[in-house]
């Protein structure tokens, strides 16, 4: 039977290394934080006494923001801003077979928006968990973990207009307590590697300037990565031989040998992590961060400032997450070096996960 009301949460996400790499076919090794996006929803059905004819209708209120939006599913064209991930959660869901109730939602959350904590993924996979309990019987089967990035991710591409991979969704999902998730993303074989920090910190801090990936340099960079693909006669980036890079022109080459180094990077941190070695990761977040500046050209004079901040501080490394061009940035400290007060810590937890579904309060 269809849950009458439901809360779902889906966790933000720290890419510990592996940056960009997703869509080349690369590794990265992320991991899902405490804080994210729920997502409270009520079904309009019961307190109608009888489903309402033709595509649901869904009511929503952006607490945070105090903006409210409503709709029938697949009616419209998708509007801007966080509109466009209801509409596209929804409309996903429709076409995936989910026939979806009348619903209430409340979207709430302490994730700061476009701080490079994938706020998007969040939202994606919390609505969509939310929405498909709340669907009419029958219902498909849920989806597993990939098929349901996917659907959220498609949520991102066609209906925000923002080029993404998978990493954001897979992390929300697949996070688990105590450790970071080492995703393939050519195969999208997805492993849990250990993350015990023992008195090691991991924080976050915001750079203060803000991203959004549909209007920022970032679907350039796919757009060159697919370019240098097709002068290199390989489907991914991280097939390419090394050797052959040097035949690119500028600045292909240089993004081609970012995603090649990043790869070995993540290798070695995830062998580090292993082993227990959280001190060797201190080195790779410093190359990280100098290749996605240099080579990437992803970062801004901002978040470098940030990164040189942390490790002015006593970070044993530092470098920026997320798409770039804004954002934040992780640092890691030793044991008995204390962070910045300003600064986030983030310790690996639990992926997205319904917090409870029942009958409508009467």
């Amino acid at each position: 039977m269809a849950a009458e009301r439901v809360r779902a949460f889906a966790p933000g996400r720290v890419n510990l290394i592996g940056e960009h790499t997703d869509y080349n076919g690369g590794l990265a090794l992320p991991f899902a934080i405490a804080q994210g996006i729920t997502v409270s929803a009520q079904s309009l059905a019961t307190r109608a006494g009888a489903h309402e004819a033709g595509p649901a209708r869904i009511e929503v209120l952006a607490a945070d923001l105090g903006e409210r939006d409503e709709f029938r599913v697949g009616e419209g064209a998708p509007h801007g801003g966080w509109r466009a991930f209801v509409r596209g959660a929804a409309g996903e869901l429709q076409q995936a077979g989910w026939t979806l109730a009348p619903a209430r939602l409340s979207i709430g959350g302490d994730l700061p928006r476009g701080a490079g904590l994938s706020s998007s993924a969040a939202l994606e996979v919390a609505l969509c968990l939310a929405l498909m309990e709340l669907a009419r019987e029958p219902r498909p089967p849920r989806p597993a973990a990939l098929e349901l990035a996917r659907l959220c991710a498609r949520v991102e591409n066609d209906w925000v207009g923002a080029r993404t991979g998978l990493l954001d969704q897979l992390a929300s999902v697949c996070g688990e307590p105590e450790h970071a998730v080492l995703i393939n993303f050519r195969t999208f074989e997805v492993q849990l590697v250990p993350l015990r920090l023992g008195g090691w910190r991991l924080v976050v801090l915001d750079s203060g300037q803000r991203h959004e990936h549909a209007s920022s340099g970032y679907n350039t960079r796919r757009s060159e990565c697919a370019r240098a693909c097709e002068l290199l006669g390989i489907e991914y980036l991280s097939e390419a031989d090394g050797d052959a890079l040097g035949e690119l022109p500028e600045p292909l080459s240089r993004r081609a040998r970012h995603v090649l180094g990043e790869d070995a990077r993540v290798r070695t941190a995830a062998a580090a992590l292993r082993q227990g070695e959280l001190g060797a990761l201190g080195a790779l977040l410093d190359a990280s961060h100098a290749s996605l500046r240099d080579l990437y050209e992803v970062s801004t004079p901002a978040v470098d400032a940030v990164a040189a901040f942390l490790r002015e501080r006593g970070a044993a490394g530092a470098r920026m997450i997320g798409g770039g061009f804004g954002g934040s940035v992780i640092g890691l400290f030793a044991p008995g070096v204390q962070p910045p007060e300003e600064a986030l810590e983030v310790h690996p937890g639990a992926g997205a996960h319904v917090l409870g579904s029942g009958p409508a309060a009467t």
